[in-house]
């Protein structure tokens, strides 16, 4: 595969040094493909019925710091899908990301894509601050959706803020323990918009890397996940691909 590659470098006029180079140098982007039995996100159920696996399709790319992605949602059985993009730049401690989240399968017939209307809309736009120091394995990230679909009855933004604070502990290589707590901070779509302050999301989760050719590693995991809000508790698999 090195030798097509420094070829079609050589063919395009590169040196030689020049065309080696280019087969060395990492790409910025990369591919990935996660799978969870079931749908969950910061404690709720994005398929409340007829749920089914879910498949994340991503494509993303990084570089000093930045970091740009564009990922979807689909179940297997077509019930649900999902598109988002995102923005984010790193610089050591501090993530300042930018989300928009669009859900194809919900009110299909009124928001499209391209509508960007406060009051018709189906993106949800979201902000994002994550704090995560160098040397503790701990992250703190307060999250607000500033702009889109996300209104109260009488139709106006619900602001509607989720925190979140979590840890993971490795033992044994390839292992990893995590804990994550997350609340809503006011009447929002994380608790129904009918209360305030609220933790909606308790997980546990067990992470083993299994080695595999090629220095290729695919975490699989196991999560148990409540949600006081709803009074609901799940078992939830999850495996990621990254390319």
């Amino acid at each position: 595969m090195k030798k097509i590659v420094l070829a079609i470098a050589l063919c395009f006029g590169f040196t030689a040094a020049q065309a080696q180079e280019s087969v060395k140098r990492e790409s910025n982007f990369h591919l990935g493909l996660d799978l969870q039995t079931k749908y969950l996100w910061r404690g709720m159920e994005m398929m409340t019925e007829d749920a089914a696996p879910v498949l994340f399709p991503c494509l993303n790319y990084s570089n000093n710091g930045f970091y740009a992605y564009a990922m979807g949602g689909y179940s297997i059985n077509g019930k649900y899908s999902e598109v988002d993009l995102g923005l984010s730049y790193t610089y050591k401690w501090l993530t300042i990301a930018l989300n928009d989240y669009y859900y194809p399968t919900i009110n299909s017939a009124e928001d499209q894509y391209y509508n960007l209307k406060s009051r018709e809309t189906g993106h949800w736009f979201e902000g994002v601050i994550t704090i995560a120091p160098e040397n503790i394995p701990a992250y703190l990230s307060v999250s607000n959706f500033f702009a889109g679909a996300d209104k109260k009855e009488d139709g106006k933004q619900a602001y509607s803020t989720y925190a979140e604070i979590g840890g993971h502990y490795d033992f044994l290589n390839d292992h990893k323990i995590g804990l994550a707590v997350g609340a809503a901070f006011n009447k929002s779509c994380y608790n129904g918009y009918d209360r305030d302050f609220s933790i909606c999301n308790i997980e546990l989760k067990y992470t083993y890397s299994l080695k595999l050719k090629n220095d290729f590693t695919l975490p699989l995991s196991v999560a148990y996940i409540t949600n006081p809000v709803y009074e609901k508790s799940h078992v939830n698999f999850i495996m990621n691909f990254a390319f």
